[in-house]
């Protein structure tokens, strides 16, 4: 079989997997997403404990054995694991770049007034009531683009009615009715810039606070989105520090006995579910705060576009149009773009209340009482308090030569470089049984074969830079048993070449089908008809046009210069003088050696005459 038939062969079997899976979650009344099920396939079949072998074919018994183990999986109930792994397929899932959540945002937008363009686009008025309908709808068009007021609004509406018969009276409607689609859609687009930037001036001048220009939903989405994503992180990060003190105490050599019965392995994925959860919110206020500075931009530059067009308008009785006309528009982009950062605002509130859910079982089974048990007299330290503890001792590439160390004093842009395993010690993962704690790479970055590495303190760096193939493959099985490592530690290349003949490559998050309207227009006929235009059918033409050419056989033709046709074309010619141009091919030098000249006198005219030989060679000396 070759390797292509083995690996569609393989592909096929594992979407039969799948299928069957989310199948039965659905009948048990857990409906799972397919991401969700493929993601729990992979990770049953990269765990050891399960005995599956990536270089061999699955048996009919490995497939109900890799079903059974999967459905065991997302059956489980209070699992802080599996909310972990469903917490990190929701977000790769509805969570993109400011792009193309921007562009989401205007695709959104387009479809919903799709419906009324169409309308007004495709119209076909004939009477003046249906004038006035029309013109209607324009109005509401325009209110609705802008988001400045609803169409329900009485007098946002005759406001709006008064911006728009300012540049577009209704009796120029005839004219707007014989254009194209396209150019219907082009004016309608530009109508609504205007009279959105007329209303803007007008709402500015009878307020002299600009700050009320803001669009209502953005006053109130930027204060909520920020400080509901940071009470969120700094409730997961007090509770990620709570349980890292335990787990600390927990797996230390020597242990007390009391610490026996506690529940390692819950506290682990509660350590993860949280770590996770804390992740997910720092790049959710990242993108909140980066929202908050356009915001703060747009407001200045909207201030400043409604002051210029105050001193264009004040006191004037007539203004060109060329002169507002552009400062309306600009005007108008400014609005709708913040009102694209309020949208975008409401989607990063929206995902934050949505990954609330997935930390709620680690909550449940350690209550606040039950964790200050277990932490006993445990100090609890954050993360900065680590790392201000840990910068006291720094590693000194001369006590490990054979490695290469990064220091801030010798690394350009030593804060932004890619810190393996999200910046997480290795060396306490694997020697803590499973520990998160954070790094500090002011104590030393390892490089080893292309990647980067940040440890906890200066022993750790020292023993893994001792052996880090052996620290890298500890890593790995580490991830192979808790799965959900992979996304949090960022190991998903090292998971991407899994064998085909057990499943295929990760797949990039999959993200919602999108629909949109569309149409297609096609030639009357797109391929060559085939008529030839010279074809003649009638007979009497056919013998007419042969007596023709045998009568041209017998011509000559001729030509003739005659005195009204000679010379008359103008011609004019361009040329380029040549160029002086003067080299010189010798030099002669004081250094050089005379010539030598020997001149023979009585050659001629003598038939006997006595030759003289005369040397005229200057001397050397000379």
């Amino acid at each position: 079989m070759s390797e292509g038939t083995s690996g569609a062969r393989a592909e096929s079997v594992i979407k039969s997997i799948i299928g069957a899976v989310a199948r039965e979650c659905a009948v048990r009344g857990r409906a799972a997403p397919d991401a969700l099920v493929a993601f729990m396939v992979k990770a049953v079949v990269l765990d050891p404990r399960n005995g599956f072998n990536v270089d061999r074919t699955l048996t009919k018994q490995d497939v109900q054995k890799l079903e059974g183990l999967c459905l065991d999986k997302l059956m489980e109930e209070c699992s802080p694991s599996l909310d972990t792994i469903k917490m990190q397929v929701y977000f790769d899932m509805n969570y993109t770049s400011r792009r193309e959540f921007l562009e989401e945002i205007h695709r959104v937008g387009e479809s919903r007034l799709s419906v009324v363009s169409r309308e007004i686009t495709d119209s076909r008025v004939k009477t003046r009531d249906e004038l006035h309908a029309l013109y209607r709808k324009i109005i509401t068009y325009i209110q609705l683009r802008s988001g400045m007021s609803s169409p329900t609004d009485d007098s946002a509406v005759q406001e709006a009615a008064a911006a728009l018969q300012s540049v577009f009276p209704q009796a120029e409607l005839g004219a707007f009715m014989v254009l194209l689609k396209r150019d219907k859609e082009q004016q309608l687009n530009e109508l609504c810039m205007l009279v959105t930037g007329i209303r803007l001036f007008n709402k500015a001048g009878r307020s002299a606070d600009l700050s009320e220009l803001m669009p209502a939903v953005l006053t109130e989405a930027l204060p909520v989105t920020t400080q509901s994503v940071e009470k969120a992180l700094n409730a997961s990060q007090t509770r990620a520090w709570k349980y890292t003190a335990v787990l600390e105490r927990l797996t230390e050599r020597v242990a007390p006995p009391a610490g026996r019965g506690a529940p390692v392995v819950l506290l682990r994925q509660a350590l993860y579910n949280v770590r996770q959860h804390e992740a997910f919110l720092k790049m959710l206020l990242s993108d909140a705060c980066v929202c908050a500075e356009h915001v703060e931009m747009l407001q200045a530059e909207l201030s400043s576009h409604l002051e210029l067009l105050r001193e264009s308008v004040q006191s004037k009785t007539a203004v060109p149009t060329a002169t507002v006309f552009p400062l309306f528009k600009s005007t108008s982009k400014l609005w709708l773009r913040l009102q694209d950062e309020a949208e975008l605002l409401n989607v990063l509130y929206s995902i934050t209340l949505n990954l609330q859910p997935f930390v709620a079982s680690q909550a449940h089974i350690f209550s606040e009482a039950y964790l200050d048990v277990l932490l006993e007299a445990s100090e609890v330290k954050t993360d900065e308090q680590r790392t201000a503890a840990s910068s006291v001792e720094r590693v000194v590439p001369a006590e490990m030569p054979t490695r290469e160390w990064l220091l801030p004093e010798t690394t350009a842009g030593f804060g932004e470089l890619p810190l393996q395993y999200n910046a997480v010690c290795g060396h306490a993962l694997v020697s803590r049984d499973g520990l998160l704690l954070p790094g500090n790479p002011h104590i030393g970055v390892l490089s080893h074969e292309g990647k980067l590495y940040a440890f906890s303190s200066k022993e750790a760096a020292l023993k893994f830079a001792s052996s880090p193939g052996a620290f890298v493959a500890e890593v790995a099985e580490k991830a192979k048993q808790c799965p959900e490592l992979i996304r949090l530690l960022k190991l998903h290349q090292q998971f991407s070449c899994v064998g085909p003949e057990i499943l295929p490559a990760e797949t990039p998050p999959v993200k919602p089908v999108t629909k949109c309207e569309s149409g297609t227009q096609t030639d009357v006929h797109p391929a060559g008809t085939g008529v030839v235009r010279a074809y003649e059918w009638n007979e009497w033409a056919l013998r007419r046009r042969a007596i023709q050419l045998a009568d041209i056989r017998t011509k000559v033709t001729h030509s003739a210069q005659t005195d009204l046709s000679h010379m008359r074309r103008d011609g004019a010619t361009q040329t380029w003088p040549p160029k002086d141009a003067a080299c010189q091919s010798k030099r002669d030098g004081e250094s050089g050696a005379p010539k030598p000249q020997v001149y023979l006198s009585g050659l001629r005219g003598q038939r006997d005459g006595r030759v003289v030989r005369t040397n005229l060679s200057r001397s050397v000396d000379e």
